[in-house]
């Protein structure tokens, strides 16, 4: 887009001064009147030029570092103001309409002519979403102040700030299916199992696990020991239900909740696992279970855009029923703790699948001063128990640790060599800079 430059006389008077001047030397011959309209004239004359000058030659260039960041990483700009004309510009104004939250880099300076002054930022993202870097306007004026000049480019650029990954405590999640280690074949005739060893055969083994090698050199029957890890693909469903959460801002369910979500499904990536995501927000997410690094952002940027809606539980499971199979880990995270979506995960349990229930306590989250009569989590913990499903209950304090606190990623840290040489130890993930305006 092109700069938008506008140039606004501030007084409306001065025409109609220099017209009452110019009727006055004509009508009298007092050469004061032809002096006043002359220096007057000159003025009118000079300051136009000037704002002419500074509209069309004062330009700022702007940078950023990163084009995504999570949260509690630091980004970086870089402005460089370019004065290109024959005038100075006093002072100029600088005025940035981004919307990235707790982002102000308003300020004020001057500039000579035919110089460039440079400068840098650095801010630290503080809250998940897509946001714009950008428009910025400049604002100037001739030194009498007779006109207003106001260059605005209009460049945007959208930042990304996804939540962040931190360091979990000891989560079990549940496995799915049976027995299995690496991914099921849908035409093998059987669940494809690995063997951890042999023993002898019992009454009520079957005869498929027989190794018969073992069996022909020692002259007995022996069975195969398989290992019991099944090899289910993981769904992650996140409550983001607007009437079970508790807590404001980042010490909230909610926010709480898409950290889990984030940190465990790129645990499950990690060790070559096919995550998938399901939230019933705005937007809605259903992301199938993929493995790979294009899931993690794609999970990582529905995360990013979460926001909560008036969409139970309960339907979420029933949605998702049709999509699970035998082989499936189901990580349910959710701030309800009255149980009323306990019938929709029956079902699922029929079919096979092992839900592991991550229970946020609301309690912890709300606001003592305000209690409002939240439902105790003994209730449905007890209900859990008994059906024999693996729960956990998460409060604040998973995040109250040094280690998984967010903010450590995109920084920079130096270390000098003994030749005196700067070296990044922590270098930033894209070091390039990435033109705005």
């Amino acid at each position: 887009m092109d700069v938008q430059v506008r140039i606004e006389r501030k007084t409306r008077f001065l025409p109609l001064l220099v017209v009452i001047l110019l009727f006055l030397a004509v009508v009298d011959d007092y050469q004061g009147w032809r002096f006043l309209l002359f220096a007057l004239a000159g003025v009118w004359w000079v300051s136009r030029l000037w704002a002419r000058s500074m509209g069309n030659n004062l330009r700022l260039h702007r940078e950023m570092r990163f084009g995504w960041a999570q949260v509690g990483d630091q980004f970086e700009e870089r402005f460089t103001l370019v004065n290109r004309g024959h005038f100075p510009a006093l002072w100029v104004e600088l005025v940035d309409h981004s919307n990235i939250p707790g982002y102000h880099i308003n300020q004020a300076t001057g500039i000579d002519a035919g110089a460039s002054y440079q400068w840098r930022t650095r801010n630290a993202c503080t809250r998940r979403g897509l946001f714009t870097l950008g428009p910025i306007s400049l604002r100037t004026s001739d030194p009498l102040g007779l006109y207003a000049i106001e260059i605005h480019h209009p460049q945007t650029v959208n930042l990304m700030v996804t939540p962040p990954i931190v360091p979990l405590p000891r989560i079990e999640v549940a496995p799915g299916g049976r027995a299995g280690l690496g991914r099921p074949r849908p035409n093998a005739p059987e669940q494809t199992v690995s063997a951890a060893g042999v023993r002898e055969y019992v009454p009520g083994d079957s005869l498929r696990g027989i190794h018969w090698r073992t069996t022909a050199r020692r002259g007995g029957m022996y069975v195969r020991l398989f290992d019991s890890t099944p090899s289910g693909d993981w769904w992650i469903i996140l409550d983001v239900d607007l009437n079970a959460q508790a807590g404001q801002g980042a010490r909230s369910t909610e926010e709480h909740g898409v950290i889990l979500a984030a940190s465990l499904a790129d645990r499950g990536l990690q060790t070559g696992k096919a995550v998938g995501m399901l939230a019933h927000g705005e937007p809605f997410v259903w992301l199938p279970p993929r493995e790979g690094k294009n899931q993690r952002w794609e999970i990582l940027r529905s995360l990013a855009l979460l926001k909560p809606a008036s969409h139970p539980l309960a339907e979420l499971l029933i949605a998702l029923r049709p999509s699970l199979g035998q082989n499936t880990s189901l990580v349910i995270i959710t701030a309800n703790t009255r149980g009323d979506w306990l019938e929709g995960l029956l079902p699922l349990l029929w079919l096979g699948t092992v839900p592991t229930i991550l229970l946020l306590d609301p309690h912890a989250f709300y606001d003592p001063e305000n209690p409002g009569g939240l439902p105790r989590t003994n209730q449905i913990e007890h209900q859990l128990a008994r059906w024999g499903i693996s729960r956990r209950l998460i409060t604040p304090d998973l995040l109250d640790r040094p280690e998984a606190q967010p903010g450590k990623k995109g920084q920079w840290e130096w270390r000098v060599s003994p030749r005196g040489r700067a070296i990044a130890l922590n270098p930033a993930r894209d070091t390039s800079w990435k033109a705005i305006t």
